[in-house]
């Protein structure tokens, strides 16, 4: 589900920001994101989209960066209890969405460093990849990471938080549509399970999910770039 993650993560986040810059709704913790913000936070929540799935280690993101990716999802797979247990939870969201703000507004290497790794984790979910040639598929994938993260450097990122629990929530509501559903409210032993895509990868995921996503996402960004404000759009 590696493209219905990442294309779900952009567009929750583009379809939340009016109700995230609503001050009326929402007080001081209002946003207010100038066009580049807003389409700098859905390649976060794009990538943060798949973060769930950091607890798979033979998941399509273990092999982002390597060795270190591998590890990586090993070990939390391990500790989280296995796949779709605690980081497909509600917990797991908020406690990303607070941890990335945090790093975001004030450490900014510890933020770079984070969003190399969520862009590589959207890059390696779209599929985007050079067939049978693992080793450039990668280093392209790092090449436009880097290239991510010089584009955004000199943004303001302090919302960022709100992107990643956006995008790990659209993940959460994803996989709740499939059979095994999440343990939304671990550590209580409750699974969501509403079936409406029988299979991961499979017709219904492929011929109407994944192109419902995109039209959205193409749709959502434009009115961005052509100058529309967010809040406008509840008008």
């Amino acid at each position: 589900m590696g493209q219905t993650h990442v294309l779900s993560g952009a567009v929750v986040w583009l379809a939340a920001v009016p109700v995230l810059s609503r001050e009326e709704w929402l007080g001081s913790y209002a946003l207010s994101l100038s066009s580049q913000q807003v389409i700098a936070g859905a390649v976060v929540a794009a990538g943060a989209g798949l973060l769930p799935d950091i607890d798979h280690p033979s998941g399509r993101i273990a092999n982002t960066l390597g060795p270190v990716t591998k590890i990586l999802c090993r070990w939390v797979g391990r500790a989280s209890g296995g796949h779709r247990h605690a980081t497909h939870s509600l917990l797991f969201a908020a406690a990303m969405g607070v941890a990335m703000g945090l790093l975001a507004t004030h450490f900014q290497y510890g933020w770079w460093a984070a969003l190399y790794i969520l862009v590589g984790f959207g890059l390696r979910g779209l599929g985007l990849d050079f067939e049978g040639h693992p080793f450039w598929s990668g280093l392209k994938d790092c090449a436009a990471a880097g290239a991510a993260i010089y584009l955004m450097h000199g943004l303001d990122m302090s919302f960022a938080g709100y992107a990643v629990a956006l995008g790990c929530l659209a993940h959460l509501l994803g996989d709740c549509l499939t059979p095994r559903g999440c343990l939304l409210l671990w550590p209580v032993n409750w699974r969501m399970e509403t079936v409406l895509v029988p299979r991961t990868d499979g017709r219904v995921e492929r011929l109407v999910v994944v192109p419902l996503l995109t039209c959205a996402a193409v749709v959502l960004t434009a009115r961005v770039l052509i100058g529309d404000h967010p809040i406008s759009w509840l008008s």
